[in-house]
């Protein structure tokens, strides 16, 4: 399998050679710019530069799961996610050197026009270089809130380099503005792919991406009770109807029938090499590492982080995954409580099949060569281990060139189906035909489930989301909704961002931290004996971080500290609330 991609050069190469220096704190004079900034091609090259910053699959951003209640470090708490944080000196997540980069962009491009450059191609990466600025505000007003708005480059003597803090209403207004401008701009995923580009920014990136943006903003004015909730939640679902309606993307499906049975992995293979490509249409934007060691951009150890001691999965998360039947343990017949009689892989069983694809269970290759049979009690404590991106070759290699999707097509669905229904300020409402069409079509691509037993099979297609499903067994909607989305985008980031915008942080965090049920197996396997000492609950549910450990200071922690040293050097920057 080979593909043309995206090969990026070092900034050295395109926007100056900084190579131990914050770009945002160097003189523009000092950036050699002779004999750039000529051509269309020089535009390309330059916005190369913004593909290495998207998040990938980095010890930093795996370790983001570990801030909400559905992941935890393995070894020791997370400070963000118990609340024993302090305020940092300095932070890497308040920085303007890639905003820099952006502004440089947009205003050489100028250049490159006077020199003949051709508008529409000028325009292609002006685009992207719209779409980036917008993407690093985002990042920062999610944690900050309002900070300094900088559009243009500048000299260290400038005055604008010591601006006060935007409005939260003024930072969300550039990044629609940017975000505007791409959607504009850019080509479509069908015409980069025809030029030979996959990977770079399309049109529908920027409206899945408008649509992240003002979902969270929307729905965390409605809970927070600030701002104007439905404007925003309206964009959310119009920017997410324009992709739906563009028929660039679709959900990734490998549907094929063995022994007059439907299955299908294409959940499993999304997180794969199987679903790398265009022929992967739900495939939005992603963080390239190439397909193989021979034909790579660059490569991740990110199974290491997974099966070492840097996360795990906890009980508080997969509590959310519901039975084939549609239904939560809790109300559903086909759940059995775990008890000392049932073995690991008999927990998976009848459970909607995104848990087996997320989870390690019985039977699944594994990294040390042969099956995985139960939880390692040494780099798994809470006794599950995630499965995305498991390869045992590249776990071989340590380096992985899996890509790591960034915007796909099932959260553009979901983003949909929790913007129509929060559109209201009481009385929230989802016909079945939205769901239809969002909801149900992640669930209808999943492989059929045996209720039945080995000898008499029974299959049965995942149960779908209804109303008459919700009022007939008093469900909530909107938690149904939420729980969707915390299974489909299961340790994908977007964990914590959820419980601050829902403003649950305060309820979910400061609760205990579990682990799964300690099965007998655990206790009396040869292999990997677990310590009869490991701490439970009266359920038998392994203890991960006690409730009386961890604790959300509300309003305090709905924002991040502001760097003591940015406010030091600016004395118009102000702290947030309660972080003095």
């Amino acid at each position: 399998m080979k593909r043309k991609f995206i090969y990026i050069l070092l900034a050295s190469l395109t926007l100056g050679s900084v190579q131990s220096c914050k770009i945002d704190e160097l003189p523009e004079t000092t950036v050699p710019d002779v004999g750039f900034w000529n051509t269309v091609a020089d535009l390309r090259l330059a916005a190369n530069y913004f593909y290495t910053t998207l998040p990938g699959l980095t010890q930093k951003e795996v370790n983001m799961d570990n801030w909400s209640t559905f992941a935890y470090p393995n070894d020791k708490g997370d400070p963000i996610s118990d609340g024993s944080r302090v305020k940092p000196a300095t932070s890497d997540d308040y920085d303007y050197s890639n905003i820099f980069q952006a502004n440089k962009l947009i205003e050489k491009s100028k250049e490159v026009l006077a020199k003949g450059g051709d508008p529409k191609q000028v325009n292609w990466y002006v685009g992207e270089a719209h779409f980036f600025r917008a993407w690093y505000y985002f990042e920062m007003f999610k944690r900050f809130g309002g900070v300094p708005l900088i559009t243009k480059t500048m000299l260290v003597d400038d005055p604008d380099v010591y601006l006060p803090r935007a409005s939260r209403e003024e930072v969300l207004q550039l990044i629609f503005d940017d975000l505007d401008y791409a959607i504009e701009a850019l080509r479509t995923a069908d015409e980069i792919n025809t030029a030979k580009e996959y990977g770079r920014v399309s049109k529908t990136a920027a409206l899945a991406f408008k649509s992240r943006v003002a979902l969270f903003e929307g729905t965390r004015e409605k809970f927070h009770k600030y701002g104007e909730f439905q404007k925003h939640l309206l964009m959310a679902k119009e920017a997410a109807e324009a992709v739906m309606s563009s028929n660039m993307h679709a959900l990734f499906s490998q549907p094929a029938t063995v022994n007059g049975q439907i299955t299908n992995n294409a959940y499993f293979n999304l997180f794969q090499l199987a679903g790398e490509g265009r022929a992967n249409r739900e495939n939005i934007l992603v963080r390239g590492y190439g397909i193989s060691q021979d034909n790579s951009i660059v490569s991740t150890p990110v199974q290491r982080y997974y099966e070492g001691n840097s996360i795990v999965p906890t009980q508080n998360f997969v509590d959310n995954y519901v039975m084939v039947d549609g239904l939560p343990t809790n109300k559903s017949p086909l759940y059995q409580e775990p008890d000392k009689t049932m073995t690991h892989a008999e927990y998976f069983n009848k459970r909607d099949p995104r848990m087996a694809f997320t989870l390690f269970k019985r039977g699944d290759e594994y990294i040390s060569g042969g099956n995985y049979t139960i939880p390692n009690p040494s780099r798994q404590r809470s006794g599950f281990g995630i499965r995305k991106y498991a390869n045992e070759q590249f776990w071989a290699r340590q380096a992985s060139y899996i890509d790591k999707p960034v915007l796909r097509y099932a959260e553009v669905l979901l983003n949909y189906a929790e913007a129509v229904y929060e559109l209201k300020e009481s009385d929230e409402f989802i016909d079945d035909v939205d769901l239809d069409k969002t909801i149900n079509q992640l669930r209808a691509r999943l492989p059929q489930v045996n209720i039945g037993t080995a000898a008499a099979p029974n299959f049965v297609s995942m149960g779908k989301l209804t109303n008459a499903l919700v009022a007939s067994n008093g469900l909530n909607m909107r938690e149904e909704i939420r729980r969707e989305r915390n299974v489909e985008l299961a340790f994908e980031g977007f964990a914590y961002w959820d419980l601050i915008r829902w403003k649950t942080a305060e309820v979910e965090l400061p609760k205990t931290l579990l682990g799964s049920y300690l099965f007998t197996e655990y206790l009396t396997d040869k292999d990997q004996k677990w310590d009869a000492k490991t701490p439970i609950n009266d359920k038998n549910y392994i203890i991960l971080q006690d409730a009386s450990l961890r604790r959300f200071e509300t309003p305090r922690d709905y924002l991040w500290p502001i760097p003591t040293s940015e406010i030091a050097k600016n004395d118009k920057i102000t702290q947030n609330p309660k972080w003095d």
